[in-house]
């Protein structure tokens, strides 16, 4: 009786053993299913071979596809010396590259579900957007900037020209007047959106601000004298002209509102974005940065010089 007994509790135990054993094997899998977009880049690329980089298709200077369906462009650029990055410190002399195109809508949720590792495209640093993904250390000085036509009025460039009064534009001064009735396009939803309608709040400047669905088409409106002038960030406002628009528009040199692009990455990752930081400083302390800041800015000039040397984190 006393073996049977046992015989029928080693069976029973087997049995819950083995139910555990399945349980704690789900668990393992639902948890290895949920982090592989925030927590192991680089293990993710030792096991595959391929790091995997975001781009716009069409967003030159940044990033564009060359007539031979590469891509290239500044922010190509930089990915390009951190993918050697990647190989050289995972020992992976046959990494490939692959290239992946996004677009403005989808490019933080490819980051969030690993379907890039990096965006390479510089993109404003928010509190709001650093909930979804992290960034590195800058790589463009961004920030909000007018745009107008290359013919327009002397006295509406003036007012809002490089060099303002240390006072707000009010009601009733020259400025204001020459504002008044001035068309503003600019993109919805966006924070310049935001940030424009808090300063016609506060200055009593009686503009018109036209909201408009993408950087292209307030870009376009301007061309067409739609409206006169188009507020957004500068980089995708370079990103977003033409060969036209660049002859025949104007973005003027006071910066609004300073927000550096940064590269976006999955939040958690610390191991990549160590890898990322060092690659970009690296190559911003090299002599021959600021010829490939040229090759797609023009000069580089001291206040460039500076913003990076600020940005760059001492070894």
């Amino acid at each position: 009786m006393q073996v049977e007994l046992s015989t029928i509790s080693r069976d029973r135990l087997a049995r819950l053993a083995s139910r555990a054993i399945g349980a704690f094997a789900v668990v393992c899998i639902a948890l290895a299913t949920a982090l592989p977009a925030s927590a192991a880049t680089l293990e993710r690329i030792r096991e595959t071979g391929r790091i995997k980089l975001g781009y716009f298709a069409d967003a030159p200077p940044f990033s564009s596809r060359s007539e031979g369906g590469t891509p290239e462009g500044y922010a190509i650029a930089l990915c390009q010396q951190i993918a050697e990055q990647a190989k050289t410190q995972l020992a992976l002399p046959g990494m490939t590259v692959e290239w992946v195109p996004v677009t403005l809508d989808s490019r933080l949720r490819e980051v969030q579900q690993g379907g890039i590792d990096l965006l390479c495209a510089p993109t404003s640093v928010t509190l709001t957007r650093r909930q979804e993904v992290s960034f590195s250390i800058p790589i463009f000085a961004a920030g909000n900037r007018v745009v107008v036509r290359a013919d327009a009025p002397v006295v509406l460039r003036q007012a809002l020209a490089e060099a303002p009064s240390m006072r707000p534009v009010w009601r009733g001064q020259p400025a204001a007047k020459v504002l008044e009735g001035t068309s503003f396009a600019v993109v919805s939803g966006t924070t310049t959106e935001k940030w424009l309608e808090g300063r016609r709040a506060a200055f009593q400047v009686d503009a018109s601000i036209v909201p408009v669905p993408d950087y292209r088409t307030g870009l376009q409106q301007l061309y067409d004298r739609k409206v006169n002038v188009f507020v957004g960030d500068r980089a995708l406002v370079l990103g977003a002209m033409d060969d036209s628009a660049r002859r025949d528009l104007v973005v003027l040199d006071r910066l609004l509102t300073a927000e550096p692009g940064a590269l976006a990455l999955a939040r958690g990752d610390e191991d990549f974005r160590l890898l990322v930081d060092s690659a970009l400083s690296q190559l911003y302390g090299s002599s021959g940065f600021p010829e490939l800041y040229k090759t797609w800015f023009g000069e580089f000039d001291e206040n460039t010089r500076s913003f990076f040397l600020w940005n760059t984190p001492a070894q």
